[in-house]
């Protein structure tokens, strides 16, 4: 087991309200328990969005293309704190300001690992500036590669058992924050 399998995560009525704590690892036995997380999305200069393809070595969901990065604050954590170290740690990105979209509440299991997920996820933002390229951790992300939002969403429905349960989800999350030539530009690379 990984030393962050031992963390703290905080446990979670379904209006988001923290009503207890529970490591990692117990919060996703099945059947589950309810608790905060959040996903990142990083966005370039046309409204691409950075995917990760998460390392082979993850207990839920590996080699799965999710979103730029996600996680669990911890117990008192506030989530853009949490989401910021999560993007130095995996990605070795650094002060990204970040906004919160809005919460995405879902549940799936992982039928390779035996885990699931029950999570009230935080959806948030940021603007990767040009120049700046993540340096992903192997532990953490096997591959990394850019897509439009929209390019995205056709691809997680031709082929949803290659993405993370959670992210057509907070991919719709993203839609209802977008600016409309943003959504429905493809952008250099949209692919």
């Amino acid at each position: 087991m990984s030393q962050r399998e031992t963390h703290l995560v905080e446990v979670v009525d379904h209006d988001g309200q923290a009503v207890g704590t529970m490591t990692v690892a117990d919060a996703h036995q099945e059947p589950g328990k309810l608790h905060r997380a959040f996903s990142v999305f990083l966005q370039d200069a046309q409204g691409r969005v950075l995917l990760q393809q998460r390392a082979a070595v993850k207990t839920r969901f590996p080699l799965r293309w999710a979103n730029s990065c996600c996680g669990h604050p911890g117990p008192g954590e506030s989530v853009t704190e949490a989401a910021g170290r999560r993007l130095s740690e995996e990605l070795s990105v650094r002060d990204i300001a970040l906004t919160e979209l809005g919460t995405y509440t879902y549940w799936a299991a992982d039928m390779v690992t035996s885990r699931v997920e029950f999570e009230y996820d935080h959806v948030l933002v940021g603007h990767l500036p040009d120049g700046v390229v993540p340096v992903p951790d192997p532990d953490e992300v096997a591959e990394l590669r850019w897509v439009s939002p929209l390019a995205l969403h056709a691809e997680i429905a031709a082929s949803p058992e290659d993405y993370a349960p959670w992210l057509s989800g907070v991919l719709e999350v993203l839609f209802t924050s977008l600016p409309d030539n943003i959504l429905f530009s493809e952008g250099p690379g949209g692919r």
